[in-house]
């Protein structure tokens, strides 16, 4: 396994690194460097389309995607998918005007500091890795969709299977070594200074498979400076 960023995710006051990716939703590519000096654009950095949890945590993003805009905000969508296959996905569940882009060696996660969670045996290390046991003692709770909380692999499972979706080749090749892929939201303003972030990483995981509330993200929009 490729060695994560220690010093962690970048917050607020750090410069955002540019990165270049494949466009999914438009065709060439998108960079971070796209937006800089021109306007804020709020960057979601998600686990591939495989993961039931990113899937929701991509269509909240871009529930935002008109009031962010309204606000002069623009949004990025990154996910761990090879090109064609997020294309694929896109085509048959469309999510009108979001600009997404395909980053299947996560490097663009590397570069905000986001681990890579590892799954040992029994070895507990957050961020950086986790006991099979710790997971499986973990529930996730999501009302109206889950049954109950459920562990994390029984609840992808079950989401999966409720999304219809089927895991294929592609799928396992990004799951392969980057299920453990930790996910977050960075707010950059418009010299590409983060502003606020939103990460999966603090307090052992208390974040796992979430979104920010819209309250604190609207928030958090609001007073990014002129």
């Amino acid at each position: 396994m490729e060695q994560d960023n220690i010093q962690g995710p970048l917050r607020p006051g750090d410069r955002a690194p540019n990165v270049v990716l494949d466009a999914i939703t438009q065709g060439g590519k998108i960079a971070i460097d796209d937006f800089r000096g021109r306007k804020p654009v709020l960057v979601g950095l998600f686990r591939g389309l495989h993961c039931p949890f990113c899937r929701r945590q991509i269509a909240a993003m871009a529930e935002l995607e008109t009031p962010l805009r309204d606000q002069g905000i623009d949004s990025l969508t990154i996910v761990n998918t090879p090109t064609e296959r997020a294309r694929l996905y896109f085509r048959y569940h469309p999510m009108p005007n979001m600009l997404a882009a395909s980053d299947p060696e996560r490097v663009s996660h590397r570069a905000f500091g986001l681990p890579n969670l590892e799954f040992t045996e029994n070895e507990d290390e957050w961020p950086y890795k986790v006991g099979m046991g710790t997971m499986m003692a973990m529930r996730v709770d999501l009302p109206g969709e889950l049954p109950e909380p459920m562990n994390p692999m029984a609840a992808s499972d079950f989401l999966n299977n409720l999304d219809g979706y089927e895991v294929r080749n592609a799928d396992l090749q990004m799951m392969a070594d980057g299920q453990g892929q930790l996910t977050g939201e960075f707010l950059l303003d418009r010299d590409g200074i983060v502003r606020w972030c939103f990460t999966e990483v603090p307090d052992n995981g208390r974040n796992l498979f979430t979104s920010p509330s819209r309250q604190e993200l609207m928030s958090a929009a609001a007073q990014l400076p002129a």
